[in-house]
């Protein structure tokens, strides 16, 4: 039996299947981030779901993908958890982006792989590791064409009574947009990318209007501008995407593409869909 795991802060999906590929059982437990839990707060968290609890020892690998894996030092700390709650088990652990990239890219192929959802990433894989060039400064600094940017432009086009009045009542029915509670979320509040990357639903929503194409048309080329074409080879090898702003989004993506001369690969929503694909071909 195979687990594969995608972790963040907030929530992990765990998926196991069988040398097949068949799925055995899937769950989800709270996220498993070393940066910010213990030991025993970590196994606390499996021992809650009853899937991973009772297959413990039949767990032959495991798989980890999970943020706040990005050094040594936590990957050893987690591997060494999951050797002992899994104890006939192989364990690998990587940091969250590398599911990104077994989830779109067929094994040892060059690509470049692109994270549209909450927040934003973009990474060059060159079939053995990924290198970056451009490092995260985080929502309120970078994040381009992400669900928290979306979010952020659309509440300054409300309260800048630049949004058009027959989108502004609708927006107004779909969210409460008192200032009050919008500053309390944002500055009381924890992870306030997430509560700005909720207001995405809404651009999504209303895509045909033209208000919400420009901002989704304008954002999707800041980010060919400042991510996709730092790397020099990005009319050469595929592109592929994963999150739910791009896999929701996907015609107007290929769209900002092609006119860009760029070949867009896989989009998924989620990188455990193609998790389970990768850990089937590569056993």
């Amino acid at each position: 039996m195979k687990l594969l795991v995608d972790s963040g802060s907030t929530k992990a999906d765990w998926i196991s299947i069988d040398e097949s590929g068949k799925v055995l059982f899937t769950t989800q437990t709270l996220g498993l981030n070393p940066e910010v839990l213990g030991k025993d707060e970590v196994v606390s968290r499996l021992n809650d779901k009853f899937d991973i609890f009772h297959n413990k020892k039949s767990v032959t690998h495991l798989y980890f993908y999970g943020a706040g894996c990005g050094t040594e030092r936590m990957k050893n700390f987690l591997a060494d958890i999951f050797k002992e709650y899994f104890p006939n088990a192989v364990v690998s652990v990587h940091e969250d982006t590398y599911a990104a990239v077994y989830a779109t890219t067929p094994k040892n192929e060059k690509a470049i792989v692109c994270i549209l959802g909450t927040g934003s990433n973009c990474s060059y894989f060159d079939g053995n590791v990924l290198h970056q060039k451009v490092q995260s400064l985080g929502y309120i600094a970078m994040d381009d064409c992400s669900g928290n940017q979306f979010g952020r432009h659309l509440i300054r086009g409300y309260y800048f009574n630049k949004m058009p009045k027959d989108l502004a009542d609708l927006f107004e029915k779909a969210h409460d947009l008192e200032a009050d509670v919008i500053k309390h979320h944002l500055y009381k509040e924890a992870n306030p990318n997430a509560y700005l990357a909720t207001f995405a639903k809404f651009l999504i929503q209303n895509k045909e209007h033209e208000f919400c194409k420009k901002i989704i048309y304008s954002s999707m080329q800041d980010f060919v501008d400042f991510y996709i074409t730092q790397y020099e080879n990005c009319r050469e090898v595929p592109v592929h995407f994963i999150g739910s702003i791009a896999f929701y989004l996907r015609e107007e993506l290929k769209e900002v593409m092609d006119k860009n001369g760029l070949e867009l690969g896989n989009v998924l929503r989620r990188p455990i869909d193609g998790l389970i694909q990768y850990h089937s071909l590569n056993k």
